[in-house]
């Protein structure tokens, strides 16, 4: 009775009511419906939950909690595995250990980047370096690496262990070794000090990567000062404006943005240097080396033998309007989509719920329900898909916490969070997405429904906890459905006319794609030799030498002066000597798109298919094992090379459609 003049029906059944706002023209899902407009919170009068339900986690002062209870049932697991005799309970309670660490460092991991409040980055971040530094010590711990030794050591237990329990004892112990557990106790400690100091310097380099620029407003024309972001007399130049159709606005953004920041260039110079010490420490010839084991790669040479030969094969080889586009291309649609397509390849639906008060970070974040038509609830994705001020304009995906079989038989549920940078819904009209954007939603929900559709028995494999250059093959997929007339007409409609999109303008834009699809791939190429140069061996010269040789080298066009374009490049930090892992990845996804899915890709024997053979195992099983069984041959390093050309071919359908009748 309190609520005078409130429309309870708003408050009860906010996406219903959202639902009819472009109703006379078309009609969304109640998925659709609830990113297609601004949410109406449920008033909670009664108790108020923490984030992702996390009780303690309703304030700044719960991460302290949160992390105390996790360091003592951390330090009590290992009292356990020190104890346990060998066998798969050995392997239960180390991923049971890693699953307490990693169910805090992960959520907090991404609370430091995505919380609108400074106090609660603050305290993620503290929590992050708290929690790492635990998992750096526990690294380097003989007692605890004893244990593991003990069961793989023993050939007859071992033999009795299933595949995946195997691998993953495997891959615990690999983790104890880069981490240099067979250094004497001063060395080791030297190992946990340089872990730790890396932590440190990874996160002021990212934080270095995005922040912008500033210029005095009187520098710069009037006439474009609106396209960027005012504080008193100066302009703030967060971004490149590459989608920006004014010459000006996108060259005064690239030299701005660019501009070298002598700080930062000292952070980076650090972090590769204690990256380089670290991999000498423990016993490789670089950083590189010791990232790469464990990938399809395996080692440097072989990454840049791919990369040599994909540069040797591109040769030269029809631009669109985004703006066309978008009207057909809402959020709400798009999910919609990305719905169906869930629903026919894996029998997958994607529910709205309404987020209790205090779960989510900020109003206009979105949850949704993951649920199989005869598996029940599969978990659950946290979407924050709008830009905010000090938000990270960036698009990825996090585990929240991982899927793992749990001693009462129960499956414990993923939780992921996704974040874009979407502009939000207006009064008048649905979020609207670029070709581009709508691209980048495909990709991202590639990751989430890695994480999803996986059953690993552990956490330390759920999802995307594989390989890196497999962990990108699920979301690449995605865009190849992205722009596949078949899947987009089942979604794309005019938000106010309801006309479909027409077939002629999927074809424009997929011939656009092939038309720069040679220099995109090329960047790419540049991007990954020079993460593979800043973690070789080093050298007797600078970061910006090392770019401006390389960029000339692998792209052909030179270095702008006075800018540093590396000082920008945050996968440094995620995928430091891994960045090749794109254009592997994207070879990868092509053949399984063009063997499995290309004649339909709406088949759901396929989709069944893929589920079993990529997706349900995470890191479970050998990547390239998992690239065999689904393409039922053993691909080689020019079937890769070759993947990624013939889709430049501006008749790669037709080839494709004739090879294949």
């Amino acid at each position: 009775r309190a609520l005078v003049g409130v429309d309870l029906n708003r408050l009860l059944c906010p996406y219903e009511w959202a639902r009819s706002l472009w109703r006379k023209v078309t009609t969304w899902s109640a998925v659709g419906a609830a990113f297609n407009s601004n949410p109406v919170r449920r008033l909670d009068l009664l108790q108020r939950h923490g984030l992702f339900g996390v009780p303690e986690l309703s304030s700044t002062e719960g991460f302290e909690r949160v992390q105390r209870r996790a360091l003592l049932e951390a330090e009590q697991l290992v009292a356990k595995a020190c104890r346990t005799a060998p066998g798969a309970s050995t392997v239960e309670v180390f991923d049971k250990l890693s699953d307490t660490l990693c169910r805090v460092a992960d959520l907090a991991d991404f609370i430091k980047v995505a919380h609108p409040d400074p106090e609660y980055r603050e305290a993620g971040e503290k929590t992050c370096i708290k929690i790492g530094t635990a998992v750096e010590k526990l690294n380097t711990n003989v007692e605890l690496c004893r244990s593991l030794k003990n069961l793989l050591d023993n050939q007859e237990v071992m033999d009795q262990l299933d595949p995946e329990t195997r691998r993953v004892a495997e891959l615990f112990m690999f983790d104890f070794e880069i981490s240099g557990i067979h250094l004497d106790e001063e060395q080791r400690k030297e190992a946990v000090d340089l872990n730790v100091k890396l932590l440190d310097l990874n996160n002021q380099f990212l934080m270095g990567c995005h922040m912008p620029n500033r210029i005095d407003g009187r520098a710069l024309p009037t006439h474009i000062h609106h396209h960027f972001t005012s504080e008193g007399n100066y302009l703030q130049i967060g971004g490149l404006h590459a989608d920006s159709p004014d010459d000006v606005v996108r060259e005064v953004a690239y030299r701005i943005f660019l501009y070298p920041n002598r700080d930062l260039m000292d952070i980076l110079d650090q972090l590769l240097s204690c990256r380089n010490k670290l991999a000498r420490l423990v016993g490789y010839e670089s950083y590189a080396h010791r990232a790469l084991r464990g990938t399809m790669a395996k080692n440097p040479d072989n990454v840049m033998n791919f990369l040599q030969l994909l540069t040797d094969k591109l040769k030269d080889r029809f631009n669109i309007e985004p703006s066309l586009y978008s009207p057909y291309f809402s959020l709400g649609s798009c999910m919609d989509g990305l719905n169906a397509l869930f629903t026919q390849l894996y029998g997958v639906s994607l529910l709205a719920e309404q987020p209790s008060a205090g779960e989510v970070w900020s109003e206009d974040v979105r949850k949704l329900a993951v649920v199989h038509e005869t598996e029940g609830l599969l978990g659950y994705i946290y979407c924050d898909f709008f830009i905010r001020p000090d938000k990270p304009h960036q698009d990825c995906h996090f585990t929240v916490r991982g899927g793992r079989m749990q001693d009462d038989g129960r499956y414990q549920l993923p939780v992921v969070a996704l974040m874009l940078s979407l502009p939000r819904p207006g009064r008048d009209a649905p979020t609207l997405l670029t070709p581009a954007m709508m691209e980048n939603l495909f990709h991202e929900m590639g990751h989430a429904m890695h994480s999803m559709l996986g059953r690993t028995r552990y956490q330390h494999v759920t999802g995307t906890r594989c390989a890196t250059d497999f962990a990108e093959v699920p979301s690449i997929l995605m865009e190849y459905f992205a722009t596949d007339y078949r899947v987009i007409s089942q979604f794309a409609r005019d938000y106010q006319t309801g006309q479909p999109l027409p077939q002629s303008m999927v074809t424009r834009l997929c011939e656009s794609k092939k038309v720069c699809g040679a220099a995109d791939t090329q960047l790419q190429v540049f991007y990954a030799a020079l993460d593979q140069a800043y973690h070789g061996k080093p050298q007797s010269r600078s970061t910006t030498d090392i770019l401006i040789d390389l960029q000339q080298k692998y792209y052909g066009l030179p270095c702008v002066p006075n800018t540093a374009w590396h000082l920008r490049f945050s996968h440094l930090v995620g995928y430091g000597a891994k960045y090749y892992s794109y254009l592997m990845s994207r070879a990868v996804a092509s053949m399984v798109w063009r063997q499995c899915f290309q004649k339909d890709p709406l088949n759901r024997y396929t989709g069944e298919r893929y589920r079993r053979e990529m997706l349900a195992h995470g890191g479970g099983r050998e990547p390239m094992q998992m690239v065999e069984d689904m393409l039922q041959k053993k691909p080689s390093m020019e079937d890769f090379v070759d993947a990624l050309v013939s889709e430049m071919d501006p008749d790669f359908e037709s080839i494709i459609m004739d090879s294949e009748n």
